[in-house]
């Protein structure tokens, strides 16, 4: 009998923010010693819960290497947050249903 498998995953999103990161480093962005040194900085101020610090440590990086200001992360993040309100339970989350949006 093979014991259970393990959910990796607790939420969607985690399983998108490691995406990113793969994705990112991929492409040229960032080393796997810079991330883990940006992850290992995040989990050490605060190490509960980890993709939380994950999420951190992508945040920093993104402004590190300037793809991004911590203005226009949390304008993103305000931006998506309105877009799961006004979307309705079982469908997909998307950007364009922010009310905010321009059109």
């Amino acid at each position: 009998m093979n014991p259970p498998e393990a959910t990796v995953f607790a939420e969607p999103w985690e399983a998108e923010a490691f995406a990113m990161v793969v994705a990112l480093n991929q492409q040229g962005l960032f080393d796997w010693t810079e991330w883990g040194e940006a992850l290992g900085a995040e989990i050490a101020a605060r190490p509960e819960p980890y993709y939380e610090a994950w999420l951190r440590a992508l945040e920093v990086l993104l402004q590190t290497k300037n793809v991004a200001t911590g203005a226009e992360i949390e304008a993103l993040t305000a931006a998506w947050h309105r877009a799961a309100e006004a979307t309705p339970h079982g469908v997909a989350i998307v950007l364009e249903n922010d009310p905010e949006r321009p059109r």
